[in-house]
């Protein structure tokens, strides 16, 4: 069995994690300058600026997340993900399929508000990572859609999913890119930019309200996770009695309390021989023999 997360300190959280990253960018001009400096671009003024907003497809589907997702005056779309968890060593595709989730749901979000997809707004769908990507070494990674025959030619569908690796050491960045990187990677505020962005944090760090909410969203979602893992075990438990095993050995081969084990098997007999895992995982949750 791994061992659960331990929780940080609200004191101690800056702006590279989740939180209070989401938390910070919820001032408009300061999550506005951001971005332009991420994008070396103009960005319009913020309009509909959310932080840890929720798309869901359909009423029973699985939710979305989005960091923090803006809309400028120009119509354009934004979504900011900071990332900290380099996935790369289990799943290289982890991070390019999640853009591609992101992207899509913002687009069907777009579309049910009854908005023709002519008129689909240009997106930019950015990670900020906390290290390279792709392992490649470059600063930041761009991607567009493009035609294999004549990469030249352009789809020109509006949308751009930009990943940025925070622990580029390289001198070709601008001056005030550069210093974002150093601030996320190490702290060090040594801009106009991450002066403000520390004086935030240092602000934030002080809010009652967003430490009470912050206590609330870990323990929703190490519930979440409790939750996850005992349907996991009782899935095993199941597959287990179809082969025939006893409660003791079932036990011993996902080492785990005996007692703990047979409460699963005691609820999975009413299901016997084929066990419906959703049926034993809703009696064990009932705590119809608890």
């Amino acid at each position: 069995m791994s061992e659960k997360r331990v929780m940080k300190n609200y004191e101690e959280l800056c702006f590279r994690d989740d939180f209070m990253f989401g938390k910070v960018m919820e001032d408009p001009e300061l999550c506005r300058e951001v971005l332009e400096c991420l994008l070396q671009e103009p960005v319009g003024v913020l309009k509909k600026l959310q932080t840890q907003r929720e798309i869901r497809y359909t009423a029973d589907g699985k939710p979305i997340r989005l960091d923090v997702y803006n809309e400028d005056s120009g119509g354009a779309v934004y979504d900011a993900e900071m990332e900290n968890l380099n996935h790369k060593s289990v799943d290289s595709h982890q991070l390019p399929k999640r853009s591609r989730y992101y992207q899509g749901a913002i687009d069907i979000d777009y579309m049910d508000k009854g908005n023709s997809y002519k008129s689909l707004p240009d997106s930019s769908v950015m990670f900020i990572c906390t290290f390279d990507p792709f392992g490649k070494g470059l600063s930041r990674y761009t991607f567009r859609e493009s035609c294999e025959e004549d990469q030249a030619l352009r789809l020109g569908d509006g949308t751009r999913k930009i990943f940025y690796n925070c622990s580029y050491n390289g001198e070709d960045l601008s001056e005030d890119l550069r210093k974002l990187y150093d601030y996320v990677e190490g702290g060090r505020a040594e801009s106009k930019l991450t002066q403000k962005i520390e004086n935030a944090v240092n602000k934030g760090r002080k809010n009652a309200i967003w430490r009470t909410q912050y206590m609330k969203e870990w323990v929703v979602i190490q519930d979440a996770k409790d939750e996850g893992k005992e349907e996991l075990l009782i899935s095993q438990v199941c597959r287990k009695l179809r082969k025939g095993k006893q409660l003791q050995q079932i036990a011993d081969e996902l080492e785990e309390d005996e007692i703990r084990i047979k409460v699963i098997c005691d609820a999975a007999q009413a299901y016997a021989p084929d066990y419906d895992e959703e049926k034993v995982i809703a009696a064990v949750g009932a705590g119809v023999l608890a």
